[in-house]
């Protein structure tokens, strides 16, 4: 029985998991907001939020601490130098769960899971089509009035 046992699986061993949340924590340090489904976004947030807090504590500790969850320094560097500061006056709470919707494949509920500062980057322009173009640069003939 599993009584009092917490966390969810997710259809993976612990290994497996562990590997899965610190990817996920440092794509989200690295991004600012991820896409994933609803259940991974639950059990990763907190892991998230404790790294931010190390962000926010600063110091070589801290620092090694969460160099050995994530593995990578280039996130470790963006958490303490960038994330950490940005919420340095916040108690907590430094992300939230955006629900999306289903995915097409399997109907999983999806999420964004996002820093509470993030503002997503407006899109570039389409470029025009080259019909368009062309038109622009012949003008049309007028007929010849005869």
């Amino acid at each position: 029985m599993r009584h009092h046992k917490s966390g969810r699986k997710l259809g993976r061993d612990a290994s497996h998991r562990k590997a899965l949340y610190a990817n996920l924590t440092g794509a989200l340090i690295e991004h600012g907001r991820i896409k994933t489904t609803v259940a991974k976004a639950k059990e990763v947030r907190p892991v998230a939020e404790q790294m931010i807090t190390l962000g926010r504590r600063g110091g070589v500790p801290a620092r090694r601490q969460a160099l050995k969850f994530l593995r990578s320094q280039d996130v470790v560097h963006k958490l303490f130098s960038d994330v950490g500061p940005r919420f340095k006056d916040r108690e907590g709470g430094y992300s939230r769960i955006v629900r999306i919707g289903p995915r097409l494949g399997d109907a999983a509920e999806m999420a964004y899971l996002e820093l509470v500062d993030f503002t997503p980057e407006a899109p570039a322009p389409r470029p025009r089509r080259r019909r368009e173009e062309e038109a622009d640069q012949e003008p049309a003939e007028e007929p010849a009035a005869t």
